[in-house]
Parts: C-alpha cells; sequence; structure tokens
C-alpha cells in the first residue's frame, strides 16, 4: 500500500473534547472537511471553513437526527477504491466527492446503560450512521484513516503533524484496527444489554481495559487482566498486583461482601482461602483473633476489612508480611504506618457491583454460570434433630456457612465465637477435609469444644458427625439431601449434637 496525502475528511463525533487541535492542523494543511449537525456549528465557531453534508446529499437530516450520513454519496466517497478506473468514472458520474479520512466516535451506549437511563434513553443512545461509518472507513483501510474514538485524538494529531497530513499503509491498518475494536465492542455491549437474562446461550465478552503482567501464576507464564481495576479499588500505595495476587483479591473481595455492613470484620486469605477471619466489636480485635487462627499461613497473604482500617490495627498488620491489604477507608494515621513497607499494596474498596455470571475456560471452550448469590440465612435453616441449636450456635453456624461458600471444594469450617478456628480445603474426602481442620484447630490450640461445623455438601455417612462429635462440636450446619441423611440425624440425637439443613449446597471447584 503507498502513502496517502488526506486532502478531505468526513467529521461527525459525538464528544468535541479534543477535536479542535485536529480540526485547525487539517485547515491548516488546505483539507477540505464535510460536516454534520452539532460537529459542523462547532467547527464552524472555530473559523474553520466546513462543507455541509447536506451540501452533498442534496438530502436534510431526517428523523430527529436519526438519518445524516446514511447516504450513497457519502458512503460512495470512503467505500471508492481510489486508482480503480470503474470507480473512479462512478464517483464523476454520480458527483461524489472523495474522502480520504473519518473521524467518527459513537454515542455513549455504555455510559448510558451504566448511568441507569431509561430504556427509550438507552435505545436511542444506540448508534447507527457512526458505526456504519466506522466500518466503512476501516475496511478501506488501502485509502481512507478511520479515526474511531476520542481516546485516539491525540495520536493522530502526532500523526498529522510528524508526516503533514501523509499516513503510510501501516498507519491506516493500524487505525482501522483500532476501529474494528470499537465497532466489534459496541456491538457485544449492546447484544448484551438486549440478552442481560440470558435468553440465548451465547458469551460475548469484549474487555478494553487490558493491562500485561508482570507473569501469570507462575514465571514462565504470560499474564494480563481485562477488566476495569480502577473501578473496583482506588490504589493507594504499593507494587504492581501480580496475577495471583488479584485472584486473591478477588476471592477476598468476594468473601468480605458476605458481611457488609455487619459489626467489625477482618479475613486473611491465602490462595483464594481464608485462614483467618473473626468478627467483633473492634476492627483491631477482629484482626488479631482472625491472625490467631492460623498465623503461620498468614504470611504473606492478603488481608481485608469490612470497616475502616485506625491506626492501632494498622501498627499490628504492620508486624507481619503480607502482599495486599484491603478495606473501605483507612484513616490517615493508618495509611502513615502502613505505607512504611513500599511494596505493600493498600486498597480502597470502592463500592461496585460484580458481574452478575463467572467465566472460566475448560478444553477449548468456556464454562458461563450464574454467580452464586445465595447467602444462607436463618430463615434457610431447617432443625433436623432433637436438639435445637441455640440462639448463638445459630449465629455461629450461619457466619461459618458464609465462609465456607467461599472455601474451595471440599471443605469444612469450624468456628467458635464468630472466629474461624480452622478449615479444611480442597479435599478429596470430607473426612479427610474435616481430620485436616480439627488437627489444623489443636495444633493451635484452639479448644473445640463448644464449636460448630459447616459442611460446603451433604454426608452421605455418618463419620464426620461422629468425628466431629467427638472433637467437641455441638452444632452442624449442611445441605441435607443424601440418601442416607438418616444416618447423621440419628447419631446427632444420640449424641445431643444439632444439626441444621438449608437446602442449598456451595461447591467451589
Amino acid at each position: 500500500m503507498s502513502n496517502k496525502t488526506i486532502s478531505s475528511a468526513l467529521i461527525s463525533v459525538f464528544s468535541k473534547d479534543g477535536l479542535e487541535p485536529i480540526v485547525k492542523k487539517l485547515n491548516a494543511l488546505g483539507v477540505t472537511i464535510y460536516s454534520t449537525g452539532g460537529t459542523e456549528k462547532y467547527i464552524n465557531d472555530l473559523g474553520v471553513s466546513v462543507v455541509p453534508v447536506e451540501d452533498v446529499t442534496s438530502y436534510p437530516s431526517i428523523l430527529g437526527g436519526r438519518v445524516k450520513t446514511l447516504h450513497p454519496k457519502v458512503f460512495g466517497g470512503i467505500l471508492n477504491r481510489q486508482n480503480h478506473d470503474g470507480d473512479e468514472a462512478e464517483l464523476k458520474e454520480f458527483e461524489i466527492p472523495q474522502i480520504d479520512l473519518v473521524i467518527v466516535d459513537l454515542y455513549p451506549f455504555e455510559k448510558t446503560v451504566a448511568s441507569g437511563a431509561s430504556n427509550q434513553d438507552i435505545i436511542e443512545k444506540i448508534d447507527i450512521g457512526g458505526i456504519s461509518l466506522i466500518r466503512a472507513a476501516a475496511k478501506n483501510y488501502a485509502d481512507v484513516t478511520c479515526v474511531s474514538s476520542v481516546d485516539d485524538y491525540t495520536e493522530f494529531l502526532d500523526l498529522l503533524n510528524s508526516k503533514n497530513g501523509e499516513t503510510s499503509g501501516y498507519d491506516r491498518k493500524y487505525f482501522a484496527a483500532k476501529a474494528f475494536n470499537v465497532s466489534s465492542h459496541y456491538d457485544s455491549t449492546i447484544f448484551n444489554y438486549f440478552n442481560k437474562n440470558n435468553e440465548q446461550a451465547v458469551l460475548k465478552i469484549s474487555e478494553n481495559n487490558g493491562k500485561v503482567l508482570r507473569y501469570g501464576e507462575n514465571p514462565h507464564q504470560k499474564g494480563f487482566f481485562f477488566g476495569d481495576f480502577d473501578a473496583m479499588f482506588t490504589k493507594l500505595h504499593g507494587k504492581e498486583l501480580s496475577y495471583n495476587n488479584l485472584l486473591d483479591v478477588d476471592a477476598a473481595v468476594n468473601l468480605i461482601l458476605e458481611f457488609k455492613g455487619e459489626a467489625p470484620t477482618f479475613a486473611i486469605l491465602k490462595h483464594n482461602n481464608a485462614c483467618g477471619f473473626a468478627q467483633r466489636d473492634t476492627v483491631y480485635q477482629a484482626y488479631t483473633d482472625a491472625l490467631a487462627g492460623d498465623p503461620v499461613s498468614a504470611f504473606g497473604g492478603i488481608l481485608i476489612s469490612n470497616t475502616e482500617i485506625d491506626k492501632s490495627t494498622a501498627e499490628e498488620i504492620h508486624k507481619l508480611f503480607c502482599e495486599v491489604v484491603i478495606a473501605p477507608s483507612f484513616s490517615n494515621d493508618a495509611l502513615e504506618v502502613l505505607k512504611g513497607k513500599k511494596n505493600r499494596i493498600l486498597l480502597i474498596l470502592n463500592d461496585v457491583k460484580l458481574p452478575k455470571t463467572t467465566v472460566r475456560t475448560c478444553l477449548n471452550g468456556a464454562l458461563v454460570q450464574e454467580r452464586d448469590a445465595k447467602t444462607d440465612s436463618k430463615e434457610d435453616l431447617k432443625t433436623v434433630t432433637k436438639t435445637t441449636p441455640s440462639t448463638s450456635d445459630i449465629e455461629d453456624l450461619i457466619f461459618a456457612s458464609k465462609i465456607c461458600k467461599h472455601t474451595k471444594s471440599n471443605t469444612i469450617v469450624l468456628v467458635k465465637n464468630k472466629q474461624l478456628c480452622a478449615s479444611g480445603t480442597g479435599q478429596t474426602s470430607r473426612v479427610d477435609a474435616l481430620n485436616q481442620a480439627i488437627h489444623k484447630a489443636q495444633s493451635f490450640n484452639f479448644i473445640l469444644k463448644g464449636a460448630v461445623m459447616a459442611s460446603d455438601a451433604f454426608f452421605p455417612f455418618p463419620d464426620c458427625v461422629e468425628i466431629a462429635d467427638n472433637a467437641g462440636i455441638v452444632s452442624v450446619i449442611q445441605p441435607g439431601g443424601s440418601i442416607k441423611d438418616e444416618l447423621s440425624i440419628n447419631y446427632c440425637d444420640e449424641n445431643n449434637v444439632s444439626m441444621v439443613f438449608t437446602g442449598t449446597r456451595h461447591f467451589k471447584h
């Protein structure tokens, strides 16, 4: 592809930010500018000569501006193949002007949806003419330069200034790729709005906020993050987050949101699982009791609180090597303390809703499911034993169930007085998970007499409740549903252990 000199341009944009220097540069280069509506007025107000598209098409803007540029004389000027004898003859026959540059940005559909606007307002922000112009100009990149986003204005202006209006084939193909990214993302966003209830089993993911990570799960793997991290968090301090950091942060956020608005709650996570967790009257006590759950695993962990972290808590945290600390806010004194470690990552968790679906790669495709939005509550509990759990037991059972939901299966969670004593995580046997939890709790000197147990799935045999009873567990929460539920119930009845069913399994693979 040869170099081309821009001699004519069509400019029709929603946002005028950053457009002025481009218009003035084009004018200085002697480029003929065509435009429509508000953009035409904007250019005129800059004192730059502009040709209304209506003068080219001999047709006014109609339907309240819904149809302005959709005309053969506009698209013919963009899609013609320069130096093609037949195309050149038709341009001359139908008096179609050659267009070398198209600058268009689209109606802000995505922002309109995010604003909570009415359906009618959202529909009006589905761009028709703009998306058509972008696709036409990008398709014909052999001859036409397409600038499709305000985000590209600075880069394009630099190109104009450095080459005085000349573009290479590489330049045009580069901007064409950007244009097709804009159009594909726009269409995906519109489809996902119409398909928000998943009536169609179709997966369309489009993320423009890609970030290259230092590496993936291990140093020999490349890693990337696609998402709006800055919408989720305000980063206050520390090094860049790694692939593994992000996975742990995701697990921490999902867990702590179960306790949003509750008394001060603190979690310490390692490899996506809580190794320390407690709820207390103060954040300081919540942290110290969470740490007591497993001070060994806490080394290098991810810390998260559901309430502001104060100076006294920060001073305790500062004694621990940890990768990330997350909270809805930090006191100024706490920040001063925590910033004492230059690499420690400090994040404020913003009030942002998580996606309703989860996606993970599988084989040569992907698995998609609804997020597990079910949180077990007191209303869900069905007492199936003769012994009824006490009020404090019920509170601990719900507390344990929330942690269990966010722990790798097979899992058993042991809780006493709203403190995680220990959990068995990711075991192939539920008995192994329970034994792991008991051994771990005892190794950190927890007295399990009076504690409760949560299981993410039912017990097929009574062995787990027997082991738990022998360790001092007094109450159990599980989904139920085994054909042999009665065996576990009978054991509990014979040994004065209370047990409740929730009816909901919380596997986490």
